[in-house]
């Protein structure tokens, strides 16, 4: 193998990176001529990372010796060098899918996998082919034919490259190093309450477009207003004065608009009959877009979501949020949410409890989930993983969490499900945080400010007072805070004792509160852990929480029972978080039928 070849090398790892960020996300990819490269992968376990470095601990990838890592053509390769390594020989596992459950010995595994993919293409002249990871936990180097296109870092958010001078006719060779290695630095840090599944964790594919395509585009009512359909559509590779069509037939609009200089043409269409999205009417419009010879179609809802005083107007009514909190995770098959099958299954739970709102904690779910939602009719908070205790005085760590923050604002920006915008959870005070997290404020209301920003406050106790005056609710729209009164706190029984002393005059949303209960387990209320503490904990929250002349919402802890490794008493948990209202067998406990009685009080309250 020729140094030649790795300069060569060298340089695609600089300018991949850089064109990814500049080129940004592909919207709407599903909607795109693509082939899947989903399926069976290669892997090799890989703790000591020899793949990547040599015995001096040099990356290969930046090497000058011209020896290759176990990313490099099989075919090509020196069989001199790595002969302790063989794709070929290696065992597969699915792709999607995280690593921790799909082998015994890697069930708590952090470290490094190198998975490997071949696929045959015949690649058309005049095209664009786009690479699309929909995400990969929690670094990802990539590469193609031996070639480094360049790499990744957030576990849960998407990334592309753009590989149209890279492939080649016949068999090509896709080689992904994937990290889950938790950092003191990293988004999230060391720290977290969930399993930190590992692997190729979402849809690879690999999309065809024109020289010229629609990249990326915007189409949403303008804040607080049900008159005008405001956004934009980014055409990349368009002149200056290129026509951009918007077609919504069913709603009677057709619109042509010219890009400027940047590809960009801003869109401002005046609508007068439009049926508004709600949970209780979830319309979507199938919304037709194209310039020059590229076409794409999405089906999107039209609402308007704001604060008033101490109210939440969807579509300009008070709405009362009756959510729950829900984990990317199957209960019922070990691992993350494979398909969506899966996640219909906890979609419809929320629906089955009630609930017309859904917080996807404590990062980016999947975005079939969010389109789900738009389907089904349930609100969503979307979170990133700004969790516990950041590196807040660290530059590199600010800006990683302010990208996964733009990630997910520009894929699920048409989604009518989503309101609410969540900058972090749970994060200790201090003044390096409050800054960090008021530029993540900043941030979102400079990306999109149609929707609501907030994030779970920190809250703290005075004798009988829960106090919330955390200074990081000035810059949001909402006093959204966990409270475990009855679990971590108090008794159940003692929480009418306690009052509420929160600062601001917005509208309050519960984004945790709950307690552990091993389905099955029964005893009297007050024995913890049985099914009936649980349900006189709600018995008792929910009164408790209703004495909040502002409350207008709730996402209790949470849905399902999940896994994880902070939680390992042997008998009660045994690496399950049992705070779930259902078990991880789909068994519902009594204390969903508490907070489902609750709901349909509220939903005829709020009619």
């Amino acid at each position: 193998m020729s140094l030649a070849r790795y300069i060569i090398g060298f340089v695609l790892i600089i300018t991949g990176i850089t064109a990814s960020a500049r080129q940004g996300q592909l919207q709407n990819v599903y909607a795109r001529k693509h082939i899947s490269l989903n399926g069976r992968w290669n892997y090799i376990i890989d703790p000591y990372e020899m793949g990547y470095y040599d015995y001096r601990h040099e990356p290969f990838d930046q090497s000058k010796s011209g020896k290759g890592g176990f990313y490099d053509d099989r075919k090509q390769l020196d069989k001199a060098d790595l002969v302790e390594y063989n794709f070929d020989l290696s065992p597969t596992m699915n792709i999607p899918g995280d690593w921790n459950s799909q082998a015994e010995k890697l069930e708590l595994y952090e470290g490094t996998i190198w998975f490997r993919k071949l696929f045959n293409i015949t690649p058309v002249a005049g095209k664009k082919y786009i690479l699309y990871f929909g995400a990969v936990n929690y670094e990802a180097h990539v590469y193609l034919n031996g070639k480094k296109l360049g790499w990744h870092k957030g576990g849960f958010t998407p990334f592309q490259f753009d590989v149209s001078d890279k492939l080649k006719a016949g068999e090509n060779v896709l080689v992904v190093k994937a990290d889950n290695t938790r950092k003191l630095d990293e988004i999230p840090t060391i720290n977290t309450d969930w399993w930190n599944y590992g692997g190729i964790t979402r849809d690879v594919l690999l999309a065809e477009l024109p020289q010229s395509y629609i990249a990326d585009y915007k189409l949403q009512l303008a804040k607080g207003d049900a008159t005008h359909i405001a956004g934009f559509v980014r055409v990349e590779g368009a002149q200056a004065g290129t026509p951009v069509s918007v077609n919504i037939p069913e709603a009677g609009i057709k619109i042509t608009v010219k890009t400027d200089a940047g590809g960009n043409a801003a869109i401002n269409i005046p609508v007068k009959k439009l049926t508004l999205w709600s949970p209780e009417n979830p319309k979507l419009y199938q919304v037709e877009i194209s310039a020059n010879t590229d076409k794409v179609a999405d089906k999107i809802g039209f609402r308007t979501i704001e604060v008033r005083g101490q109210d939440i107007l969807l579509n300009g009514k008070s709405v009362f949020l009756r959510g729950i909190s829900m984990h990317d995770e199957n209960p019922l098959i070990p691992g993350r949410l494979r398909s969506a099958g899966d996640m219909r299954m906890m979609l419809n739970w929320a629906k089955e409890l009630g609930c017309n709102y859904v917080r996807l904690a404590h990062y980016p779910h999947n975005e079939q989930v969010i389109r789900l939602a738009d389907e089904m009719g349930l609100l969503v908070w979307a979170e990133v993983p700004v969790y516990w205790t950041i590196s807040w005085e660290n530059p590199a760590t600010y800006q990683n969490a302010e990208k996964q923050l733009t990630d997910l604002i520009e894929r699920d920006k048409n989604r009518s499900s989503v309101i609410i915008w969540s900058i972090g959870n749970e994060t200790p005070l201090s003044e390096p945080r409050f800054k960090f997290m008021s530029s993540l404020a900043a941030k979102v209301r400079e990306l999109d400010n149609t929707r609501l920003v907030s994030a779970a406050l920190e809250v703290h106790r005075k004798g009988f007072d829960v106090i919330v005056d955390d200074p990081l609710g000035e810059k949001l729209d909402l006093v959204s805070f966990n409270q475990y009164g009855g679990w971590y706190w108090a008794l159940p029984k003692e929480l009418p004792k306690y009052k509420f002393q929160i600062k601001y005059n917005k509208p309050v949303v519960i984004t945790e509160v709950g307690g552990g209960a091993l389905a099955g387990y029964h005893a009297d209320e007050d024995t913890r852990w049985s099914e009936e503490y649980q349900e006189s904990l709600y018995k008792y929250q929910l009164p408790f929480m209703s004495t909040m002349s502002g409350l207008r919402g709730m996402t209790p802890w949470i849905l399902v029972d999940f896994r994880s490794p902070r939680r390992q008493h042997s008998y009660f948990q045994d690496f399950w978080n049992r705070k779930g209202l259902i078990s991880e067998a789909g068994e519902k406990k009594k204390a969903f039928f508490v907070l489902k009685d609750f709901y349909q009080e509220m939903e005829q309250k709020y009619k």
